[in-house]
């Protein structure tokens, strides 16, 4: 998909700096996260680890991350430009350390391979100091819905 004026990557770079909280996964808009960069192959969202994103221990619940790393490889993927709708067949996430309520995290996503019918992303969640919370890798399948259908 060529960056016409409405195309995704446009639109997404009106975003930037701006709270993701208006968008079509309402799961995503939850997570109230802040466009910090994005082009045809790379995302990067901030979010703020709050106390209902925690689990009883008052870390970052491991389903928040895994939404986290999810929602952000798939705004990559939209961006990325693809007529019809992918939809993520895998998610593999490692946990690797914690991330206490008031912690800026950095979701960042790279379409490592593009294909006709699949696209492979890798992603990571970063804290402050750089230290990895947790990465994933996924695989998206493109669906037979035209994104265009949807609006």
């Amino acid at each position: 998909m060529e960056n016409t004026p409405n195309s995704p990557i446009d639109y997404f770079r009106t975003q930037i700096g701006k709270t993701l909280d208006r968008t079509p996964s309402a799961a995503g808009n939850w997570l109230a996260g802040v466009l910090l960069a994005v082009d045809n192959s790379e995302i990067k969202v901030a979010y703020t680890v709050r106390p209902d994103m925690c689990n009883p221990g008052r870390i970052l619940h491991g389903g928040i991350a895994s939404l986290m790393l999810d929602d952000v490889i798939g705004m990559g993927n939209f961006v990325a430009g693809s007529e019809f709708l992918m939809t993520s067949i895998n998610l593999s996430v490692d946990f690797l350390s914690a991330a206490q309520v008031g912690e800026q995290l950095e979701v960042s996503a790279k379409l490592v391979r593009s294909g006709a019918n699949l696209n492979h992303w890798e992603a990571i969640i970063r804290k402050d100091g750089g230290k990895i919370v947790a990465k994933a890798s996924s695989n998206l399948i493109k669906t037979h819905v035209r994104i265009a259908d949807l609006k």
